[in-house]
């Protein structure tokens, strides 16, 4: 299996929905928000196999000292292949020398962020206004 990892990359709105609710992501359902979302982000990393888009995940940051993950996903096919591992990894590797890397994981996901080196934020608690309804 040939992953070809790319920052930056051209995506399609079709291709992206379709990965998003693959992985049962509210966000599918309001691609005029999304593309926009990820397409100005500050970086965006996909993952492809064959041409096709099986992973995506962004990062926003301020440029200099913080950056946030907001999203990281693997279609489930494909999960536990590496892919997810590939992707974080060039993110961690473009900010390595950032003083703060933060992202909220639940789930499935905690053991993976702790493998890739993040751990619980001390006494803090992620808090949020959301609108979907997944979690």
């Amino acid at each position: 299996m040939d992953i070809k990892i790319e920052t930056n990359g051209p995506i399609g709105e079709a291709e992206v929905v379709e990965l998003y609710e693959a992985n049962n992501w509210s966000s599918a359902q309001i691609p005029d928000k999304l593309m926009p979302a990820l397409l100005n982000s500050d970086t965006l990393i996909t993952a492809r196999i064959d041409g096709k888009l099986v992973g995506i995940g962004n990062a926003i940051s301020d440029g200099h000292l913080v950056v946030y993950y907001p999203h990281m996903l693997v279609h489930p096919t494909y999960q536990g292949k590496g892919i997810g591992y590939k992707m974080m990894e060039a993110m961690l590797t473009i900010y390595e020398n950032f003083h703060q890397q933060m992202l909220t994981a639940d789930g499935k996901a905690i053991g993976f962020y702790e493998k890739m080196g993040f751990e619980r934020a001390g006494n803090t608690a992620p808090m949020w206004i959301y609108s979907g309804k997944e979690h």
